[in-house]
């Protein structure tokens, strides 16, 4: 039987338990990073190696340990899980070298995955992805390594605890007395994952009531298809804060590096308003300045602010592989993505669904709105956006008979709107005359493709995307 490939996607490498990914593939892919690491670097300085709360997902990083201590290096191993934005920052603030994450953010419960992080806790650029694939080797069984008790008895692995630097970051970046002091009733739903119990734990202390659902550690997830904060994963949560008459629903995904926002009619803000608030927030609220970054997948209100406020948006392909470089070229304001995953300005270029949650509430407080006053607010400053996604199975060797089937398609009109632009950056977004998009995508990450809209129309909406299945072949 051949041994399987290694592929990193939009956001590293995953699988399925116990089929592609075993103790063997993680330990050649650490091998292949370690051996990234060593052509850059000397072994003076930590990796940082975290996991989530998914199945076995302590020993997939004890077992990336082992192989990163084998080869020279000292390793800073969270005891327990913690969210990959505190992975992230710790690399700056212990100034690490590199950082692995044990985790598959919002894949399936049968899914585990390997993240890597460069020496600015952000993603690694795509060319940079290559080369750790080329190195990782075929088979494990003369990958060098340190067993974790040895390890640990030499300090080449050490244990440590992420929290309290974490914490002070945030308070650097956000006032949290207003917060604390807020009379408002926020319920959190973690999503089984590692974001359970961080809020509570800021706003200890303060008038501000947070109640938590889906709190404790399960790694099949119930009551959600996957830990992703998008419907219909949420609606349990959803229902739970109408029931509970909260003023805001905070949702993590199984990470917690991105941030799903509920109304306080209990109704579901998509992520590409979300985007628009936090960069409206950081505007005109907390009056900064500096470039936008965002994916071809996310919302035109970005450049329509960009417009209004004078700072530039750049574009990019889907992924934090594409939006983190691109933040620290452009020295960016905020970035994100249509997952849910924004980044800021002062802290590391990547997903922090913690902080994006604090700055969503911090807006609340200032503006002294709810979340659907502040979507009202963001619509009078830009207008009206509508947004779905479809998400298909499809198996990938099917993927190359489907974009030629695209680009032979060569639609006129999308939903009735004429066609002005096919962008081929990342997938196939057509750009339509009202300034609306339709964007058909190949996931990274999943054997899925995904069928995006926004449309300054609502009843645009469905055609749109009935148009873009035909397209792909699937309708």
């Amino acid at each position: 039987m051949a041994t399987p490939k290694i592929v990193f996607g939009t956001d590293g490498w995953r699988g399925r338990i116990a089929d592609t990914y075993t103790f063997s593939s993680v330990r050649r892919c650490t091998q292949g990073f370690a051996k990234y690491l060593l052509e850059k670097y000397d072994t003076s300085r930590p990796i940082v190696v975290g996991h989530d709360r998914r199945f076995a997902s302590e020993n997939f990083a004890s077992t990336a340990a082992e192989v990163l201590a084998g080869n020279g290096f000292s390793v800073l191993l969270t005891e327990g899980a913690s969210p990959t934005p505190t992975i992230s920052y710790s690399v700056v603030d212990q100034d690490a070298i590199a950082a692995i994450n044990i985790t598959a953010s919002h894949n399936p419960p049968s899914d585990n995955g390997f993240k890597v992080r460069d020496e600015h806790g952000g993603a690694i650029a795509p060319e940079g992805l290559k080369t750790i694939e080329s190195l990782i080797p075929d088979a494990d069984d003369e990958i060098p390594l340190i067993p974790l008790k040895k390890a640990l008895a030499t300090d080449k692995i050490q244990y440590f605890d992420p929290t309290d630097r974490y914490l002070l970051q945030l308070a650097k970046l956000v006032d949290l007395e207003p917060i604390l002091n807020a009379q408002l009733n926020i319920m959190v739903d973690p999503m089984w994952g590692n974001g359970s119990g961080w809020l509570p734990k800021i706003v200890e202390g303060g008038r501000i009531m947070v109640t938590e659902i889906h709190q404790s550690r399960n790694p099949i997830f119930p009551e959600m298809t996957r830990p992703e904060p998008i419907p219909p994963n949420v609606d349990a949560g959803l229902a739970a804060s109408l029931a509970n008459k909260a003023d805001a629903l905070v949702i993590f995904d199984g990470d917690a590096d991105r941030f799903g926002l509920g109304d306080e009619n209990g109704v579901f803000v998509d992520q590409l308003r979300v985007f628009g608030l936090l960069a409206y927030y950081m505007l005109e609220v907390r009056n900064e300045r500096g470039p936008i970054v965002k994916t071809l997948s996310t919302t035109s209100m970005l450049d329509k602010l960009g417009d209004l406020y004078n700072v530039p948006v750049h574009e990019t392909g889907v992924g934090f592989k594409y939006v983190a470089p691109k933040m620290l070229e452009v020295d960016a304001l905020i970035g994100g993505e249509e997952s849910g995953g924004y980044a800021f300005k002062g802290h590391v270029p990547e997903r922090d669904g913690i902080l994006a949650a604090l700055y969503l509430l911090d807006m609340m407080v200032k503006l002294e709105a709810s979340p659907s006053n502040l979507v009202r607010l963001l619509f009078e400053k830009v207008g009206d956006h509508f947004y779905d996604r479809i998400d298909s199975p499809l198996p990938p060797g099917d993927r190359s008979e489907h974009e030629k089937r695209i680009l032979d398609y060569d639609p006129k009109t999308i939903g009735g709107v004429k066609v002005t632009q096919l962008v081929t950056q990342d997938g196939f977004k057509f750009v339509l005359e009202d300034g609306g998009w339709l964007l058909i995508r190949f996931s990274g990450t999943e054997p899925i493709v995904r069928v995006y809209c926004e449309t300054t129309n609502q009843d645009l909406v469905q055609s749109i995307l009935d148009d873009g299945l035909r397209i792909v072949g699937l309708k």
